[in-house]
């Protein structure tokens, strides 16, 4: 995604990449290879280069520390959490915005980071391509229409909650991504931190632990897959399994008005009260650039969890898990899938966060008790280690965050 990005913005009128920064040097190659130009490597204490270009450098924690490179956003394209928490924080304190095409580090640490940007007057906004900031822009747009809200949905290829990386290794490898990146599609995880993210922008819950997920075709059969009337004022965030069209997201509106149904009769959106909306698609780095300028010319973000921490995805155990397991990946890993659940529920009961697996350098989470295949991981089962992620979280907590003005 971030070389796609280099390759966008250097296309888009009035955006220039400045630094791109990546610890593989051959991902630099390929990024400066997309934008195009000249460009040079740079490390973070070296003066900067009189030449101009685009700089490419292993170093991510020099935003702070040189404010004459005058940037203005810092786009966070990996998959990390601690790691990319640790950028986001850097690029905020040096006046920056900040554009997540990143929704581990979104959801884990999103109102934390909202909160910081707040005070310094800068914005951090999900990005506008990935589903949830696709949906957030539909949502606006059907609520401005006088529609209320029922569902908004996600529409979802394939679905192994056990796979593992071993299994997607070609997969990943015909795809261009990393086999634990793949697994954490593959096994619904990715799927739950993206709608968590539009839960916490827009109130609406999952109904269920994991959503419901029927099977579906068409996404038009979402009126036979689903029972609208069951969901609360609120609305509720869900999905269909392999239905067409592939890649695409949709909401589902409800208005009762009998005026406007006779209007949306002869639009041929059928005869209502419930309405459905849909994309076919969502182009990723293709429309980051819209909301970088959304946040530098109008001060304006594209997502934020305006209604506080409403979901969270919560680790479940692929396999029986013996006492003493130490787990290598959280998101994507062998041992653990992810469901959205509301936290009020989820954490009554002790259930831990899957983003809270994530690990730094040689620490690993380490299981204390044995836990069944498909039962939840709670706080009490797992030795976690005090990594910065982990800490932020908990600082996260103790503010009690509740929502971010939008």
């Amino acid at each position: 995604m971030g070389v796609g990005i280099a390759w966008q913005i250097r296309r888009t009128p009035g955006m220039e990449l400045v630094v791109a920064t990546d610890l593989d040097s051959v991902a630099l190659e390929k990024t400066a290879q997309a934008y195009g130009g000249p460009s040079q490597n740079w490390a973070a204490d070296q003066p900067l280069p009189s030449s101009g270009g685009l700089l490419l450098s292993r170093d991510p924690f020099y935003l702070r520390q040189r404010p004459e490179l005058k940037l203005d956003v810092l786009v966070e394209a990996t998959n990390t959490i601690g790691f990319a928490g640790k950028a986001c924080f850097d690029a905020i304190e040096a006046g920056m915005h900040v554009v997540l095409m990143n929704a581990e580090v979104d959801l884990a640490l999103g109102p934390l980071l909202h909160r910081r940007a707040e005070e310094k007057g800068v914005v951090v906004t999900s990005d506008a391509g990935d589903q949830h900031g696709v949906l957030r822009r539909m949502m606006d747009e059907i609520q401005l229409w006088a529609f209320d809200l029922v569902m908004a949905g996600n529409i979802k290829g394939f679905l192994n909650r056990y796979a593992t990386a071993a299994d997607l290794a070609y997969e990943a490898k015909i795809r261009n991504l990393n086999p634990v990146q793949c697994c954490a599609y593959t096994d619904g995880t990715k799927l739950g931190v993206e709608m968590a993210l539009v839960s916490n922008a827009s109130g609406m819950v999952p109904f269920v632990p994991g959503m419901e997920g029927p099977k579906a075709a068409r996404v038009e059969q979402v009126f036979q897959c689903f029972d609208f009337q069951r969901y609360g004022p609120e609305g509720v965030v869900d999905y269909v399994l392999g239905a067409e069209p592939g890649g695409g997201v949709f909401v589902v509106g409800r208005c009762e008005d009998p005026i406007q149904a006779e209007y949306l009769k002869y639009y041929k959106l059928g005869e209502g009260p419930e309405y459905l909306f849909y994309r076919p698609y969502h182009l990723c780095h293709l429309e980051t650039p819209r909301a970088i300028a959304r946040a530098v010319e109008f001060g304006r973000p594209m997502l934020v969890p305006s209604f506080g921490r409403v979901a969270d995805v919560y680790a479940y155990a692929k396999s029986d898990l013996p006492a003493g397991t130490r787990i290598e990946h959280g998101i994507g890993g062998d041992a653990c899938y992810g469901l959205i659940e509301t936290c009020a529920a989820a954490e009554s009961e002790g259930k831990l966060p899957i983003c809270l697996l994530e690990c730094e350098g040689d620490q690993r989470p380490r299981l204390k008790k044995a836990v069944g295949k498909d039962r939840a991981l709670l706080w009490s089962d797992v030795d976690l280690p005090n990594g910065y992620l982990q800490q932020r979280f908990a600082e996260q907590l103790a503010l009690q965050t509740t929502g971010i003005p939008r």
